[in-house]
């Protein structure tokens, strides 16, 4: 396989697409203010929460790890997807009134409310670290990824800090409307580009689902794909059939989603990803009121649903169309040096493969330029809700006396250090794992254990304190250190060399297993201190703590709605379209 060639209407098209995105955001550039800079002046309608919500979700990182891990481990990975749904459900009904009724304009301010500052501070530290690390140098790194294989004369360096800056373009000036209102633009060109591909995908082997299915019985029996003669040979789990490959529960031997990862791990960092996290939970702040954003979330709930469809199951067309293609011709160098010979041994590149060998020029171009609008929808995001951390949670802080539009100008100086600290951490992704999708959810297993068990217990147990929430932050922060630490010696002991026994059975726990274990940790711990410090006051405990008089008094206002505005409705409605969609593919 030679180098990918553009044609001219493709690169027009990008172009165009780039200059007229930037150009829509700073139209809707909002900054009169830091409520209308930060939370686009909590106006927003339902529809464009929800679907900012899956777009900021489903960004080019998301896109091109899904189709790669789809493509090493079939669909597993669309339980990260539909998993949403239950968790955003619960969102919905217990998190989300206390998160709008307290007009908090951080996740960190939240816990301040109803702890104390410590928990603030670390939570904000922990969360723009996670933004950087994880959120925002993946989506550079996917942009990097296209654009390098389309322009390999260019160095890696200039071509994502030109990424990080077009992105930064409409989002330092424009804020979070900005931010939002490309974002929806964006949603839709991602979507249909992920249709299109998916229906030139089924093509190449007579267009139908039953086809499909044949197709990859065939070359599983046959021996042909690669991850699964790997997993045999290391005596992990492999599909002996199609059906079998395309099953949500695996045994417990297997590599990369074991059934007890899905009970544990999973439900886990959905939590904090939808519920706790910056970067995803600022768009529901921004709803105009409560039930817009619950329907706003429960709208982003069902546009996940689709995603095994047109971006899962893509990747697993690839095994059949590309399994024995030669990249070679690439000259793409993973980050150990290794020449990609294969997809086996490169699988983040399995969605730009799939675009340049299947789609015709001019759809070609429309489909990178959604990819990569993907990639600035991300990036934007990420940047504006490290930037509310930095001057809500600290600058403010520090300089209480600074103006509205001053707490405006240090966000856009934040987003700019920001983006050069994620231009900077862009090319140790490699290093850290050759999937895109593993990188992003083992850093975020270490990170959320600790974050969930201080939001849970701080909603859900009065007696949860402030010493205890800090105590248990900080025992999950040095657990992971710890825990990283082994791993690194473990990576660079010499070839055949052992580790120690204890040092062995701890580094070898599945990572899923391993954030739940340190999640009950840290719950136990924040307990334990809890009713050995002194309680929190009253205001934090009646202000900031569920009961089930709320759950009744809702009851009552929700009873002069039509079902349609309900959203115990809607959200009984969305979990049996997800029980049927997760029953055909269990």
């Amino acid at each position: 396989m030679e180098q990918f060639q553009l044609s001219g209407l493709d690169i027009g098209i990008m172009v165009s697409y780039a200059i007229l995105i930037i150009g829509y955001g700073l139209y809707h550039a909002k900054r009169k203010n830091s409520e209308d800079y930060f939370l686009a002046g909590r106006g927003m309608a339902w529809p464009i929460v929800g679907i900012a919500l899956f777009s900021a979700n489903i960004s080019s990182s998301t896109l091109i790890g899904l189709a790669g891990d789809a493509y090493k481990t079939n669909i597993h990975v669309y339980n990260y997807e539909w998993f949403a749904v239950v968790v955003l459900i619960f969102f919905s009904i217990f998190f989300l009134p206390f998160y709008l009724r307290s007009g908090v304009y951080t996740m960190p301010e939240f816990l301040e409310r109803r702890y104390d500052r410590r928990s603030r501070y670390y939570f904000s530290f922990i969360t723009i670290v996670g933004n950087v690390m994880v959120d925002t140098a993946a989506g550079l790194y996917v942009g990097s990824i296209v654009l390098k294989l389309l322009f390999p004369a260019l160095p890696s360096w200039q071509i994502i800090l030109l990424l990080a800056i077009a992105a930064a373009a409409y989002t330092i000036p424009g804020g979070l409307n900005s931010v939002i209102q490309t974002e929806v633009v964006q949603a839709i060109l991602l979507v249909i580009g992920s249709i299109l591909l998916t229906y030139y995908a089924f093509q190449e082997f007579g267009g139908g689902w039953s086809d499909m299915m044949a197709a990859l019985t065939e070359k599983i029996q046959a021996g042909g794909v690669a991850s699964v003669e790997e997993a045999k040979a290391l005596g992990h789990y492999a599909p002996s059939n199609a059906r079998e490959a395309f099953s949500l529960v695996r045994p417990s031997n297997d590599e990369f989603m074991p059934w007890y990862g899905l009970v544990t791990g999973v439900p886990l960092l959905g939590f904090y990803f939808w519920a706790n996290n910056q970067f995803m939970v600022q768009r529901v702040l921004g709803a105009r009121d409560l039930n817009h954003g619950r329907w706003g979330a429960l709208f982003a709930g069902l546009l996940k649903l689709p995603v095994i469809f047109i971006m899962v199951v893509p990747g697993t067309l690839a095994l059949l169309i590309f399994s024995d293609l030669d990249i070679s011709g690439l000259n793409y160098i993973t980050g150990d040096g290794t020449p990609c010979q294969d997809l086996s041994q490169c699988a983040n590149l399995t969605y730009p493969v799939l675009l340049m060998q299947l789609l015709p020029s001019g759809v070609l171009g429309l489909v990178v330029a959604g990819l990569l609008a993907a990639m600035m929808s991300s990036v934007s995001a990420t940047f504006n809700s490290a930037s509310t951390l930095i001057t809500m949670d600290f600058v403010r802080n520090i300089r209480p006396t600074l103006t509205s539009q001053q707490l405006v100008r240090a966000g856009q100086i934040a987003t700019v250090v920001l983006v050069v600290l994620a231009a900077a951490w862009v090319p140790f992704i490699e290093k850290v794992s050759d999937s895109l999708w593993q990188y992003l959810q083992l850093v975020i297993s270490y990170t959320a254990p600790p974050a969930v068990a201080t939001f849970i217990l701080g909603l859900f147990w009065k007696r949860a304190s402030a010493t205890g929430s800090i105590v248990s932050l900080l025992f999950g922060f040095f657990f992971a250190i710890f825990m990283l630490i082994l791993k690194v010696y473990v990576n660079g002991l010499p070839e055949g060399a052992e580790p120690a026994g204890w040092i062995s059975a701890l580094t070898n726990i599945h990572f899923l297993l391993m954030a739940f274990i340190m999640w009950i940790l840290c719950l136990a711990v924040h307990v334990i201190v809890s009713l050995q410090t002194p309680p929190p006051s009253e205001e934090q405990v009646n202000d900031y703590t569920w009961e089930s008089k709320i759950f009744r008094d809702e009851t009552q206002e929700l009873k002069g709605l039509p079902w349609y505005q309900n959203y115990r409705v809607l959200a009984v409605l969305l979990l049996i379209v997800t029980a049927i969609i997760v029953g055909y593919f269990w």
